[in-house]
Parts: C-alpha cells; sequence; structure tokens
C-alpha cells in the first residue's frame, strides 16, 4: 500500500429519528449538530464526526458476538478512572442508560451505555499513548 490510513473521518450510527437524535446526542453527550436535513444529521463529538442515518426501525450498530452477546461496535476513551466514574455518575443523572462500571482483566476499567435507539457504546478509562503523546504532552 503505497499511503496509509490516518484517521477515522466519519462513523455512521442508524437513527428512526433524525431531528430526535440530533438533539439527544448535543444535550446527553455534548454533541455540536453541524448540519441537518430529514435524511440525517452531522453530530461533531470527541473530535469526530458522526452521521445519525434515517434508518428503518429497528436497525442498530451493534453486533452479536460468537457466544450470542450483543457488542457495541466503538469505544470512547477517557483519562483515567475518575474521568471514568465522573463521565458514568453524568450520563446516569442525565438518564442515560448505562451499565456498571466493569473490570474486564485488561488495564482500565469500561461502561457501556445506549442511545434513544439502542446503539451501545463503550467508555474506558485508558486513553490511548498515541492521543496522549500527540495531544496532552504540551
Amino acid at each position: 500500500m503505497s499511503g496509509k490510513l490516518l484517521r477515522v473521518g466519519t462513523v455512521y450510527i442508524p437513527v428512526t429519528d433524525v431531528e430526535q437524535s440530533a438533539g439527544w446526542y448535543a444535550d446527553h453527550l455534548g454533541a455540536e449538530v453541524s448540519y441537518r436535513d430529514e435524511d440525517k444529521a452531522i453530530v461533531n463529538l470527541a473530535d469526530q464526526s458522526f452521521f445519525l442515518v434515517k434508518a428503518a426501525e429497528g436497525e442498530c450498530s451493534n453486533f452479536i458476538d460468537i457466544h450470542g452477546k450483543e457488542r457495541f461496535s466503538l469505544t470512547f476513551e477517557v483519562n483515567g478512572l475518575e474521568a471514568l466514574e465522573s463521565v458514568h455518575e453524568e450520563f446516569r443523572v442525565k438518564g442515560i442508560h448505562v451499565g456498571d462500571i466493569e473490570d474486564r482483566g485488561h488495564a482500565g476499567r469500561n461502561f457501556v451505555f445506549d442511545d434513544p435507539d439502542g446503539n451501545r457504546f463503550d467508555v474506558w478509562s485508558e486513553l490511548s499513548p498515541a492521543y496522549k503523546e500527540k495531544f496532552l504532552s504540551h
């Protein structure tokens, strides 16, 4: 390969009501809505663009793993356990469906949360070393 993939530019998330979902992402997650029409909204969150795309009822970004467990396809990172606990509590107070903070046997801790359409996301207490080096070492 002559070039290399440098970053993920956009993540697509299926939603049933674009207007309602864009509002939820803005109000509950602090996303900035940069575009909206009847079929999609672009929200910016965690240095990433998310396209909320109108989809059929019951569609979501989750998948079932080999053991029959429903899984998320995206993990957000926060800077440490204290930050994870703070975000977990903030989400709980806002009425977001959140799972318990878990020890999964690797570095850090995680919890899972859902948007109104059932799209499941993970939050991890460990920032990637490359991100820390690039953005937090100054």
